[in-house]
């Protein structure tokens, strides 16, 4: 049978045996078959937070199989990396992801930075945690946003949006751009943070913790949601860690890795901060851990500000960063090193390491190989989002096709990363 023919054959409508376990709909025992509808969610339906595809097959109102289809806007991210110097392959990296473009360019920064062995100097690990921190918000609140709008809510998207905005002002302030900033730079950052930045940061975590207790006012008041999310589609963390799923999801089933904690990085192990945990595994503790992780990144924030150290905002060695322009016109030195960097970029030593970080949606990891050249053999990364939409079949069959909308906002804002 052709590829295609056996594809289509997958959307038709078929006829099975009655189930052997009851499902949460009753089935009539009486008639011998029951009829399977193959429904296509997306992949352009409002619920699908991306182009993503879902084959479900119904049973009524009853999912009894999801195929997820992947792969609508693929971009050959990581062949394209692989073609461009290892700093112009920042900006690139970032756009896999645009709601969480800095852990895209610190897991790529860090594996490169470790390859060179290059000391990343301490202001720039800080002001590299707050960009972190202040995006981890921002991912959350477009989840949070979308989630509810998914379940009715609508006002919940323009309230988190609103604070959304605050956030991307934050980041036009000191990079220049709201979204994918190319801020972070193998060695640190781009440039220190500007006169202003800091007074205006420490006014949005004095006010981001009240707007979250209205979040929670709201939603934890409203019947529908609280209907579509308490006891709908629990998932055990053992089952979770079978599948490789990371971050919010297996915290929310009890599990309480992070690595910022389990093996800090970028200067995190400085920060006095609490990992949220659920105990039931279901919708209603993935909304709760990533809403109480919102405040745990605020305190983050405030302490990185309060402790903000003094220094260079990124690496002294010109042989990987650009010297500062005042140099240009009088070291003959640093124009050189300026000519090569801009025109070859910096060699890096062979050999190939994998360096994991704890992104919005789970363990976002960067594995680059060098063969010694100014251009990377090989890059590929570890993205949660394709990894955690294994476990999505598992969390919704047997559950009503209202649950599965209200599971798949659950499971991720916009499954990034999944078309690399």
């Amino acid at each position: 049978m052709s590829e295609l023919s056996e594809y289509r054959k997958r959307e038709q409508s078929i006829t099975l045996e009655p189930l052997d376990e009851p499902l949460i709909a009753p089935v009539d025992e009486e008639e011998s078959s029951q009829e399977l509808l193959t429904l296509n969610m997306g992949p352009h339906h409002p619920a699908t937070h991306g182009v993503l595809r879902l084959l479900v097959t119904l049973q009524g109102e009853v999912v009894r199989d999801i195929k997820p289809v992947i792969g609508y806007v693929h971009t050959g991210i990581e062949k394209t990396a692989e073609d461009k110097s290892y700093w112009k392959v920042i900006p690139v990296v970032e756009r896999m992801d645009y709601l969480a473009y800095y852990f895209n360019a610190m897991a790529f920064c860090g594996a490169v930075e470790t390859l060179l062995e290059v000391q990343v100097p301490p202001r720039a690990q800080y002001l590299r945690v707050i960009h972190m921190e202040l995006n981890r918000i921002m991912s959350h609140l477009v989840w949070l946003g979308t989630s509810a709008l998914d379940l009715g809510a609508i006002s919940m998207f323009w309230y988190c949006f609103r604070e959304r905005e605050a956030i991307l002002d934050l980041f036009e302030m000191s990079s220049g751009q709201r979204m994918h900033t190319r801020y972070f730079q193998v060695g640190g950052v781009i440039e220190d943070i500007p006169k202003g930045f800091t007074e205006k940061l420490r006014k949005f975590t004095k006010i981001m913790p009240t707007r979250a207790d209205q979040y929670g006012d709201l939603l934890n008041k409203n019947e529908i949601v609280l209907q579509r999310l308490r006891g709908t589609c629990p998932l055990d963390a053992e089952t979770l860690l079978s599948f490789g799923v990371t971050g919010p999801l297996l915290r929310a089933a009890g599990n309480p890795w992070d690595l910022r904690k389990a093996a800090p990085y970028c200067s995190y192990g400085d920060f006095d901060f609490k990992i949220p945990v659920g105990t039931v595994g279901d919708n209603y503790d993935r909304f709760a851990v990533r809403l109480a992780e919102i405040y745990e990144s605020v305190k983050i924030i405030d302490q990185a500000l309060e402790g903000l150290p003094e220094g260079p905002y990124i690496t002294e060695d010109r042989k990987v960063a650009l010297p500062p322009r005042h140099e240009l016109a009088t070291s003959m030195e640093a124009l050189i090193h300026h000519f090569k960097l801009v025109t070859e970029g910096f060699r890096v030593p062979p050999g190939e390491v994998y360096h994991p970080i704890e992104s919005p949606r789970g363990e976002l990891g960067c594995f680059v190989r060098s063969d010694g050249s100014s251009k990377p053999a090989r890059v590929h990364m570890r993205d949660p989002s394709f990894v955690n939409l294994q476990s999505f079949s598992r969390m919704a069959e047997g559950s009503y096709i209202a649950d599965l909308i209200a599971t798949l906002a659950m499971l991720d804002p916009i499954l990034g990363g999944i078309d690399r």
